[in-house]
């Protein structure tokens, strides 16, 4: 082997040793951000971030990354407990969960841009409902096995734990997604701006009153996402997203507002509908509008090209001189009288 070849075999060693050093990092550190709100011995969370980045990594780099997310994984959990071999098993859950989502929504074409409906559909029930089954029910069946976690307590860790990964798709993915495409923008008038800052602004307000209230007030967040996503589109719908699902699990955590005096399963049951149509109002209505405007472009596109053609078929013509189609009356059907 010649010496540029060995060079470039090197490099390429290199480059992918720190991609798979990155993705450990990242599924590590948002792990430590999600743990700040576990509510199940230290580890389970109503909402997890690794699987969310997990899964965008998946569909950025490929299938090769996934040794990044099965250290990143380990990392966390071996930290956590209870002992090697069930860190071992729920570390092989968390990264199966993630590698099962991104091949059924490879499976049926999904396209990183979420730009179409089919798109935002096949992320809320392959990647996220579907596939974070696998993590869930392999990561709590573990702890009861070894003894860490009572066998009565199943079901309602098993609800967190299915909630935290769900949501950690449907909830960060987007928003990396959006942050990935999404440019500075120049010349945007101030007006627009103003009404960028009172959305987020007005997204925080409503969801702590929301959130923090003794009435059920929690449908009062799905004016301001439809406002992000019919305005802003997924790059405005994604943050007012993450904010009310953040708000949400800070107050479900607490035991506050429409939570309080309620137990760890029926908790999880309203964090996850009020999470669930948080993230399917933000992701659905977004992708509408998005190929929609998409579809309205490629029409005028295709206007726009039949015109130039038309010109240049008849260049000293225009469409208003073209004689019409539709008869003028009895003289255009019979003829001129004498």
């Amino acid at each position: 082997m010649s010496n540029a070849a060995r060079d470039e075999r090197l490099r390429r060693y290199t480059v992918k040793g720190l991609q798979l050093a990155a993705v450990a990092a990242a599924y590590y550190v948002s792990a430590k951000i999600g743990l700040e709100q576990q509510l199940v011995r230290g580890q389970v969370t109503p909402l997890w971030p690794p699987t969310g980045v997990a899964v965008v990594v998946l569909m950025l780099w490929g299938l090769r990354m996934w040794p990044g997310i099965a250290l990143g994984a380990f990392l966390v959990n071996v930290m956590l407990g209870p002992s090697i071999l069930p860190v071992l098993a729920i570390a092989v859950g968390n990264t199966l969960a993630p590698v099962c989502a991104y091949l059924l929504l490879r499976r049926v074409g999904f396209r990183t841009e979420l730009d179409r409906l089919r798109d935002a559909l096949a992320l809320v029930f392959l990647g996220a409902l579907s596939g974070m089954l696998i993590s869930a029910t392999l990561g709590t069946g573990v702890l009861v096995a070894s003894g860490a976690l009572a066998a009565h307590a199943f079901w309602p860790t098993w609800s967190v734990w299915w909630t935290g990964d769900a949501m950690g798709v449907l909830v960060i993915a987007p928003l990396l997604l959006a942050a990935r495409t999404a440019r500075w923008p120049r010349g945007v008038p101030v007006l627009r701006w103003v009404e960028a800052v009172a959305l987020l602004g007005g997204t925080v307000a409503v969801g702590m009153v929301a959130t923090h209230s003794s009435v059920d007030l929690l449908f009062l967040v799905v004016p301001f996402l439809i406002w992000a996503a019919f305005r802003f589109q997924l790059v405005g719908a994604a943050p007012c997203a993450l904010i009310a699902s953040v708000i949400a699990i800070d107050a479900g955590a607490a035991g506050a507002g429409p939570f309080s005096g309620r137990d760890l399963l029926a908790k999880m049951v309203i964090l996850q509908a009020f999470n669930g149509t948080v993230s399917l109002t933000a992701l659905l209505l977004s992708a509408a509008i998005t190929e929609q405007s998409r579809t309205l472009r490629e029409i005028e596109g295709a206007c726009e090209r039949l015109r130039e053609a038309l010109s240049r078929l008849a260049p000293d013509e225009t469409l208003d001189q073209w004689p019409s189609s539709r008869p003028e009356g009895p003289d255009h059907q019979k003829g001129h009288r004498p």
